[in-house]
């Protein structure tokens, strides 16, 4: 029974913050959302504070199954690491949680909605490392810092995809993984 209230409490917050942002929300929201008195959310989690970042901690662990399911082993590094930023920056911009929270961080600067933003960004930068170091050991590609090599990488599909189409014409995925290829492997090419 403690389980269901407590999978309800999370769902419930999850809808809130996705549809009010993290500052906008409150426990009596949440517990409204769950049906349950506001004492009973407090029997799972301290604070706010802690309740988001259980929901935030999820959130990063699906998408690191989805970039792990969309690896392929019989791909490049080149084919991977693009297929990995596309469908993470794919997910990004179709869950209603990272929305609002990127939303929230661009306008109002939240420091729980920054947090957020870094620590998802931290997580994407750090998986694409593990890729880049994987084909410099394999001497696929030249020796490089995987860990600026996968920053510049993930900023890069974020200014091609997000930044780019705020004032033009969105880039279809064929022509982001041509322009990424030109500028990241075939400087990074043996």
């Amino acid at each position: 029974m403690t389980v269901d209230r407590k999978s309800l409490i999370v769902d419930a917050a999850t809808r809130s913050f996705s549809l009010f942002g993290y500052k906008a929300t409150t426990m009596d929201q949440v517990a409204k959302l769950a049906n349950v008195g506001k004492g009973t959310i407090y029997t799972f989690f301290k604070n706010k504070e802690e309740l988001f970042d259980e929901i935030i901690t999820s959130l990063i662990k699906e998408m690191r199954t989805t970039a792990e399911a969309s690896m392929d082993s019989s791909l490049s590094l080149y084919e991977n690491v693009s297929l990995v930023l596309f469908k993470l920056l794919e997910y990004r911009k179709e869950h209603q949680l990272t929305i609002k929270l990127f939303q929230e961080e661009r306008e109002i600067g939240t420091p729980a909605a920054l947090e957020f933003k870094a620590k998802l960004e931290a997580t994407i930068v750090h998986y694409i490392k593990k890729l880049i170091q994987k084909a410099i050991d394999n001497n696929e590609i030249k020796p490089c810092n995987p860990e600026i090599t996968a920053f510049a990488m993930l900023k890069l599909y974020i200014a091609l995809i997000f930044d780019w189409e705020q004032t033009r014409k969105p880039l279809e995925k064929d022509e982001i993984s041509r322009l990424f290829e030109l500028y990241f492997f075939e400087g990074l090419s043996r």
